[in-house]
């Protein structure tokens, strides 16, 4: 059975993402490049399956077939959220 890839930290996107506006696509070696600007705890292939995915995503959104309203988050007008110094640390 083949492992599953490792889920992507806040952190490790954002670092992606800057990664993506930085390197040229033309780059020989993008993705190793890349994977080298987060941090190196992702390969070069794990990067560029990162993007693959990314793209699709990107697809699937522009061709309105994303569905982006939240229906499944429902709070009754009178409710109300507390938090406490407790819930930010």
């Amino acid at each position: 059975m083949e492992d599953l890839p490792k889920p992507w930290s806040w952190e490790e996107n954002k670092l992606f993402e800057l990664a993506l506006a930085v390197v040229d696509e033309q780059h020989p070696r993008r993705w190793e490049v890349v994977a080298a600007m987060i941090g190196g705890q992702k390969s070069a292939v794990d990067v560029l399956n990162h993007y693959v995915i990314l793209l699709e995503d990107l697809q699937v959104i522009e061709s309105g077939k994303f569905d982006h309203r939240l229906n499944f988050v429902q709070l009754d007008s009178t409710q109300s959220l507390c938090w406490t110094d407790q819930n930010t640390k």
